[in-house]
C-alpha cells in the first residue's frame, strides 16, 4: 500500500531522537520527509519504527552529534530529500552524564557545528530551533568578554577559548551552564549572519524540568537539586514534552514568522525564584 503519493516533500530534520525532539517533530511533521539522526542506532530504529508505524515518511543516519564531518553529511543527506524548512536540534549531555570536556565538545561545540551546516542547506522560509536548558539563565563565570567571543568565533576555534580552559567550566554542572548559554549566543549570531542570509529563522527554547530519560538521570544523582527546584518553582511540578513541543511548534511554524534569533525560557518559573532569591542553586 501507498500511504503517501505526493512527490517533492519538504523536509523536517531532528539531530537526537528524544522524546522532546520527536514530540516537536509529530506536532509538525505531517506529510512531511522526516530524517532523524542519533549516534545510537538502537534509539534511531525504535524512534523510527514508532514514527513510521504513524503514518509518518521517515529516513535515519547515525550522526556524531561532536563530529564536524558527520554533522555536515547529516545536513548534506536533508538537502538531498528536498527542502529543508525545519531543523530541530536536542542531542546533548545532562551533568550527571558526562564530563565537563564532554559537555563542552557536544552541546556547546557540537551544536554550533550544527547550526553552521545546517545555516548552509536551510530552505527560504525555514525555521530552526535548538533546545537549550534553563541552565542558561543560572549565574555563570562568563565576562562580557567572554560571551562575545563565545557568539562570534569561529566553530572550529572555539575550543581554544580561554573561558573554556577549564578554568571557568571546573565541573560538569558549571560546563553545561556555559554551554546552554554559549547555545542562546551562537542562535543570536546566526539569526543575524548566515541563516539570514538564506531567509530562514531560528531559535532556541529553554526547558526546564522536563520528564525525560535524561532528567531521571539527575532525579537520581545524589543531592535534591531538581526536588528543590521543583518546590520553589511558580508552578509547583515537573513540565512534559507535550509542553514542550506545543511551544517548539509555535516557533517553528508560520504564527512566529516575525521571531528570530531569541530564546524561550520554559522553565515553569525557576529562574524567576532564582533572581528573586526564593531558590538558591546549590553548586556541583
Amino acid at each position: 500500500m501507498v500511504f503517501d503519493r505526493n512527490e517533492n516533500k519538504e523536509v523536517a530534520v531532528l539531530l537526537g531522537a528524544g522524546s522532546m525532539g520527536t514530540a516537536i517533530v509529530r506536532r509538525i511533521a505531517a506529510g512531511k520527509k522526516i530524517l532523524l539522526g542519533d549516534i545510537s542506532e538502537k534509539a534511531l530504529e525504535r524512534v523510527s519504527h514508532e514514527f513510521t508505524y504513524g503514518g509518518y515518511d521517515v529516513e535515519m543516519q547515525v550522526v556524531d552529534a561532536c563530529d564536524e564531518q558527520s554533522i555536515r553529511a547529516f545536513a548534506v543527506k536533508a538537502a538531498s530529500m528536498g527542502p529543508v524548512m525545519y531543523y530541530i536540534h536536542t542531542a546533548g549531555a545532562s551533568p550527571s552524564q558526562a564530563s565537563p570536556e564532554h559537555i563542552i565538545k557536544l552541546d556547546l561545540i557540537g551544536t554550533a557545528y550544527a547550526i553552521d551546516a545546517f545555516g548552509e542547506v536551510m530552505a527560504r522560509g525555514g525555521a530552526g530551533l535548538i533546545v537549550s536548558s534553563q541552565t542558561g539563565y543560572m549565574p555563570h563565570a562568563l565576562t562580557t568578554e567572554d560571551e562575545t567571543a563565545l557568539a562570534l568565533t569561529p566553530t572550529a576555534e572555539l575550543a581554544a577559548l580561554p573561558c573554556l580552559d577549564g578554568s571557568k567550566t571546573p565541573t560538569s554542572g558549571a560546563a553545561y551552564i556555559v554551554s546552554k548559554r554559549a547555545n542562546h549566543l551562537r542562535v543570536q549570531a546566526a539569526a543575524a549572519g548566515a541563516w539570514a542570509e538564506r531567509g530562514a529563522r531560528i531559535n532556541s527554547i529553554s526547558p526546564g524540568i522536563i520528564v525525560t530519560p535524561l532528567a531521571y538521570d539527575e532525579f537520581n544523582h545524589p543531592g535534591n537539586t531538581y526536588q528543590n527546584m521543583i518546590d520553589r518553582s511558580a508552578v509547583r511540578r515537573v513540565g512534559t514534552s507535550d509542553e514542550i513541543a506545543a511551544a517548539g511548534a509555535f516557533l517553528l511554524g508560520p504564527a512566529a514568522g516575525f521571531i528570530t534569533g531569541i530564546d524561550l525560557l520554559i522553565d515553569g518559573g525557576v529562574i524567576a525564584a532564582m533572581r528573586t532569591g526564593k531558590y538558591a542553586l546549590g553548586r556541583r
